[in-house]
């Protein structure tokens, strides 16, 4: 797995806290493929040891900053940076069912971490990419972010966030392709994942993924990933979704 990739490089997986993260960080870790691996969360990382840890909150610009910062001083050719961040709810508010609970407060948050947050990853972090190899810039999405796919409904403040990191990634990959041509941006949908994020939404009946498999599947997607699909959304088991 990861063979894709140059040899001796920094690979930063975001979102270590939560299932996907923690698996995927592990799954990295233990291929062998990158001399570094940075695993960072929104406070502490227990499942990150020391000095791979690091505190990074999305919706704070000046903790992605200071990542890549560490990055820079590193040394190493940073090719993979996996973004596991996400919410669809919480304190904050559930998903709507309908338009009368759209909510601007809750929206806003939907966007400032969905979308906003991975697009100051990019920002920070795609510079970083060395001009010649193959780099990648992995972001969880989600096939109801697909405007084309819609055929439910509702959750609008998930669905449209999520539809905008689509397009920060389409935007994206077109820029990175100009002076890195071996770089990839993509766009992953996961499936149901047996976590505390869709746990809730879970129907009967409905075979959830665990953490571990989802890693596996979603490790195979990026190594497989070429400079052609930089820009699209891709579903875990390789198939391209519409945007």
């Amino acid at each position: 797995m990861l063979s894709s990739f140059p040899e001796n490089g920094l690979a930063v997986i975001l979102g270590v806290s939560g299932g996907i993260g923690a698996a995927v960080y592990d799954r990295v870790t233990r291929s062998g493929a990158f001399a570094h691996v940075i695993g960072t969360g929104r406070s502490r990382v227990p499942s990150v040891p020391k000095p791979e840890a690091a505190i990074v909150d999305v919706t704070q610009e000046h903790t992605i900053a200071e990542l890549a910062e560490r990055v820079r001083a590193s040394g190493l050719d940073l090719r993979l940076v996996f973004d596991a961040t996400g919410y669809l709810h919480g304190r904050e508010a559930e998903p709507e069912k309908t338009w009368s609970a759209i909510d601007p407060q809750a929206l806003a948050h939907q966007f400032a971490v969905n979308a906003t947050g991975p697009a100051l990853m990019m920002k920070h972090l795609l510079p970083l990419f060395p001009r010649d190899g193959k780099a990648t810039f992995a972001t969880i999405s989600a096939k109801v972010g697909s405007i084309g796919d819609n055929r439910l409904g509702g959750w609008y403040g998930y669905r449209a966030a999520k539809a905008a990191l689509n397009q920060m990634v389409r935007t994206a990959s077109i820029e990175l392709t100009r002076k890195r041509p071996h770089a990839v941006c993509i766009a992953l949908h996961p499936g149901t994942v047996d976590t505390p994020l869709s746990a809730p939404f879970a129907k009967a009946g409905l075979a959830l993924q665990q953490p571990q498999d989802a890693a596996a599947s979603l490790v195979r997607v990026i190594d497989e990933a070429t400079p052609a699909q930089s820009g699209l959304l891709i579903s875990y088991d390789g198939t391209i979704l519409p945007y």
